[in-house]
């Protein structure tokens, strides 16, 4: 695959279409799969919200049909109420887009994400051309575990990242009053999305462009601190935390959340997990890490340098109940990838855009 785009297309859309083309095709194709492949007595389509032949007890799928089905009454099969509403555009926008039908809604959200992984694969793309950089390495993200197979099991990641997507292809476009509103209507997909969202107050801070910092702040972390406090009264909780039920705590010390998969499970587990984690995460957060501290002594100021840095440095306090759960920390990740596929072009970093493919042999993991 070569790094560099040429110009000799004489129809350059077609190539930057052509990975987000590839994406939706392959999305299809695998949802047709699995939807053929099961057979069950209340009907093909909960497949998609009860992802194994028998039904799993309690998935984030799961939770987002309850809510889209009846938002009112949905919390007596939610495990923690206030962390599953507070992303509520997903289940919400199935719901209407579903007609209120129950079938539909499933269609709806399987829809909604599998459009939102393509155009965010397709926005990747175009901030590839804007930095000189084939477009194909766009597949890197439309192809990552942690956002294809999301769309299988009817969790918010493609919905979210997309929005995310095109925030930033906002913000390569100075178009800042966008940036901030997708990036706050993110969050209500998502509230990891925030990680990138201080990413660029960070980089406004830093450029001293206060405006533009407390706008990002009021238009995209105000709302959704309101909606925190709405739920607060409505389930006597925030729902801001580290997970579900039997999630554990943030970490403190570096990697802890690692540390305890041999510490919880013994050596085997360790090594198992390991195997893994270390080539596709930690190599990849320390890379990341080292090459911000590079830029910053440069000072060498980008928005894609602070989305880095802020997706790169959480993965080192991701709590243990993530990291033990390979769909769990691969739906953690799409952020880490956005930054690392988005610095690496910008940088004309050819070798670690060539590593950031594997990411895609990661997701075949996940497949089942």
């Amino acid at each position: 695959m070569s790094v560099v785009t040429t110009k000799s297309s004489r129809f350059p859309i077609l190539r930057i279409v052509r990975p987000a083309l590839l994406v939706a095709i392959l999305c299809v194709a695998y949802l047709a799969f699995i939807y053929l492949h099961y057979q069950r007595d209340d009907g093909q389509w909960f497949e998609f919200v009860r992802p194994t032949p028998a039904g799993s007890a309690g998935y984030d799928g799961q939770f987002t049909y309850c809510i889209a089905l009846d938002p009112t009454f949905a919390t007596s099969c939610l495990d923690v109420p206030a962390y599953r509403y507070q992303r509520i555009l997903h289940p919400i926008l199935a719901r209407y887009v579903g007609l209120l039908d129950a079938i539909h809604i499933i269609q709806a959200m399987l829809a909604i994400n599998g459009i939102m992984l393509a155009v965010g694969t397709l926005a990747v793309g175009m901030l590839l051309t804007d930095a000189g950089v084939s477009t194909w390495f766009a597949l890197v993200y439309g192809l990552f575990g942690g956002v294809f197979f999301a769309v299988r099991v009817n969790t918010a990641e493609p919905l979210a990242y997309g929005l995310v997507l095109l925030a930033i292809l906002a913000g390569q476009r100075d178009r800042w009053w966008l940036n901030a509103a997708l990036l706050g209507l993110a969050a209500f997909a998502k509230e990891t999305i925030l990680i990138t969202t201080a990413g660029y107050v960070l980089y406004f801070a830093v450029q001293r462009r206060w405006w533009h910092a407390v706008r990002l702040v009021l238009i995209s972390v105000v709302p959704f601190v309101i909606w925190q406090f709405i739920l607060r009264s409505w389930f006597g909780s925030f729902g801001v935390g580290s997970g579900g039920a039997m999630a554990t705590p943030f970490e403190v010390i570096p990697f802890m959340g690692i540390w305890r998969i041999g510490l919880e499970f013994g050596a085997a587990a360790f090594v198992r997990f390991g195997a893994l984690l270390l080539p596709f995460v930690v190599l990849p957060t320390l890379w990341a890490l080292w090459q911000c501290w590079r830029e910053a002594e440069k000072r060498r100021w980008h928005p894609y340098l602070f989305v880095l840095f802020t997706n790169a440095a959480i993965m080192l306090a991701v709590p243990f109940s993530t990291y033990r759960e390979p769909l769990g920390i691969t739906r953690f990740m799409p952020g880490l990838v956005i930054g690392v596929v988005l610095f690496a072009a910008l940088r004309r970093h050819k070798r670690a855009l060539m590593y950031s493919t594997l990411w895609i042999l990661w997701g075949l993991t996940l497949l089942g």
